[in-house]
């Protein structure tokens, strides 16, 4: 790439030299999320009947107002700084005024609704949203449509003050419309011009619009009429030939697939942006060639997060605020950090470090992502996979035009199967890893349309030499017969799944969901669930129903070959590998260092002998002797030989 092209320069070089903060760090901005939910005789109308039991029961409003409700459940706990609101729009009923500073008076809001505001949801905004769902008649009387047909602009203006006075310094905001009108203002081009203007104001304001069409039966939802008016994008966030098409839902009763369900699965994956594991990274393709990317840790485990300390011996819950401080044994004075010396142990002596001088040590230059070479992807073993593997995906902040060349480069990967090999830092002062850089294609759901695997490239952390371990020179290997190797591959054709796919975002994590559910009823002041749903739970009666015969024949047969293999070889007899020429090696036994005496210890490290004990009785002898036993086998050792040098 010559250097003269501007369109590749840094946007900022000035800032090159100030790029030592730490980029891994979790992004905190908060979300905000406005629902904004139509309220007309369509969406009202129940689906066609079906004697399908999947068959849908509730209205498309019903279905959204029950999707905001279940949204606010799962996020009232798991992401409790983040606001939320439900706006009913196309109602007879109106609720939501401001104080209009000219007039001293009020401004109305005709036709909109604000079920709920846009807040940090409590336990009175769920009880509310709950109470709609469970009593019809609350919700007949609230659910009622206005004779008068949807003023679009009229809405993105209400959702733009909802906006600004309740989430004014929020960097994500989110407008989620669920309607089924594709053209509200056919016959209006005032209108229509008026809501591209308010949403235009939306668009500067920061707030994304993202839209939900509802497809009825007899009719589908076309966007090309109104709303690619109305819904802006950023070409920054476009992603080139990455990005996903949009969806529509449908509403019917006999199609076995749940609107609501759907609504959840897709608001879930767009309420709220990823969180970047680093951002604005340098990708250096080739010599004085770099692109900038952003990278994600998508598969991380999810696990209850404690929020505060909360102290329960007083009247009332109280906040505990943690201080720790490090105090000297003898004085019980505090230790400045001054005073505080890091050392290294080598021949016996300790070798103290200043902080930049560990710096200096640790540091392997600026974080970054090099190539070094590409090969096929064939040449890269099964084995290979020692850590999770880290999402990067393309980022114009940095560099001007890096989609496209990421684009080019994941083209080039996919279409001749190959990798890239890099010099990967994630962060500073962060050792360096060797990567394979890996494309992934987008695979989308075939029922429900959404993304399952996201396209882009993957940093596949490879094995340095001490990584690899290499197997035991005496294996016994067992092999079954090829009867019972044909029953048991009858009875896993018996329990495939369907279409032979494992879906793991069927199958909640049931610690995590019991969990919530425990803070959900403690909050909302509901009986506490007594037994907790685990959908991991094997189905034992199918599964019995399915293969049973085949499981007690497979286990039949195992106990013949089991009674075989012990009248050949004899019970409980060790025995080494057939293709084995020497004799046997026999284990050399060391004995324990529990009841050793000082003088002995000290005699087998100075023999070296050390090594040969297990971790188990090296940690069992630390533990005895009041001193830290975590840490791997050449730590424990060290920490023994020094117990022996100070004593």
């Amino acid at each position: 790439m010559a250097e003269g092209n501007e369109s590749w320069k840094n946007k900022d070089d000035q800032e090159e030299d100030e790029e030592d903060v730490d980029e891994t760090a979790y992004t905190t901005q908060k979300d905000a999320v406005l629902f904004a939910i139509e309220v007309s005789e369509s969406m009202l109308a129940p689906p066609p009947h079906s004697d399908s039991k999947k068959s849908e029961t509730d209205s498309a409003t019903a279905a959204a107002i029950k999707c905001a409700y279940q949204i606010m459940q799962q996020r009232i706990i798991s992401h409790p700084k983040d606001k939320m609101g439900v706006l009913l729009f196309g109602t007879e009923k109106s609720k939501f005024e401001e104080r209009d500073d000219n007039d001293n008076g009020n401004v109305t809001y005709p036709h909109c609704y604000l079920l709920t505001d846009l807040t940090v949801p409590s336990a009175a905004d769920v009880k509310a949203l709950k109470a709609i769902v469970e009593d019809e008649d609350e919700a007949q009387s609230l659910l009622k449509p206005s004779e008068e047909p949807v003023d679009m602009p009229n809405l993105l203006f209400c959702a733009n003050q909802i906006f600004t006075r309740g989430a004014p310094d929020f960097a994500s905001r989110r407008l989620f419309i669920i309607t089924d009108k594709d053209d509200p203002h056919s016959a209006n081009k005032a209108l229509r011009s008026s809501a591209t203007v308010r949403a235009k104001d939306l668009y500067d304001l920061g707030v994304t619009i993202e839209l939900f069409p509802i497809s009825h039966p007899d009719h589908k939802f076309d966007r090309t009429k109104f709303y690619d008016d109305i819904i802006y994008r950023d070409p920054a966030d476009d992603g080139g030939d990455l990005a996903t098409a949009p969806r529509d839902f449908k509403s019917a009763g006999g199609d076995g697939i749940s609107l609501l369900n759907d609504l959840i699965s897709d608001i879930n994956s767009k309420q709220f942006t990823k969180r970047a594991l680093f951002s604005n990274m340098k990708f250096e393709i080739g010599p004085e060639f770099q692109i900038s990317v952003k990278g994600y840790n998508l598969l991380q485990p999810a696990k209850p997060a404690k929020q505060d300390w909360v102290y329960q011996g007083g009247e009332t819950n109280q906040i505990v605020k943690p201080e720790s401080a490090r105090l000297n044994d003898d004085d019980t004075k505090p230790v400045e950090k001054d005073e505080i010396k890091k050392a290294y142990k080598f021949g016996g002596t300790q070798i103290l470090f200043t902080s930049e001088e560990q710096e200096k040590l640790r540091s392997f230059g600026k974080p970054g992502i090099r190539i070094i070479g590409f090969k096929p992807q064939s040449m890269l073993p099964f084995w290979a996979s020692v850590k999770k593997s880290t999402f990067i995906y393309p980022s114009e902040e940095g560099f001007v035009g890096s989609s496209r060349v990421f684009s080019a480069l994941w083209q080039k990967l996919v279409k001749n199967k190959i990798m890239g090999l890099a010099w990967f830092i994630a962060r500073q002062n962060s050792s360096p890893t060797i990567v394979a850089i890996l494309p992934s294609e987008e695979r989308l759901s075939e029922n429900t349309g959404l993304q399952l695997n996201p396209a882009g490239l993957w940093l596949y952390p490879l094995p340095f030499a001490d990584d690899i371990r290499e197997a035991p020179d005496q294996l016994t290997q067992v092999f079954s017969p090829d009867n019972l190797t044909n029953e048991m591959r009858t009875v896993i054709k018996q329990l495939q799944l369907p279409k032979g796919i494992y879906d793991p975002s069927k199958y909640p994590n049931p610690s995590l969901q019991w969990h919530y559910k425990i803070l959900q009823a403690i909050a909302l002041e509901e009986d506490i669930p007594e037994t907790p749903e685990d959908k991991t739970v094997p189905k034992y009666r199918q599964v019995e129903k399915r293969a049973g015969e085949y499981i007690h024949n497979w286990g039949q047969l195992l106990e013949e070959a089991t009674n075989v293999y012990r009248k050949e070889h004899g019970s409980g007899a060790k025995h080494e590998r057939a293709d084995s020429d020497g004799p046997v090696k026999k284990k050399v036994k060391t004995e324990g260092l529990d009841n050793v005496g000082d003088d002995e210890l000290k005699k087998i490290i100075s023999t070296g002998k050390l090594a040969k004990h297990t971790v188990a009785e090296l940690k069992d002898l630390l533990a005895a002797k009041g001193l830290s036993n975590s840490g791997r086998k050449p730590d424990l050792i060290e920490r023994i030989e020094q117990w022996a040098d100070e004593n």
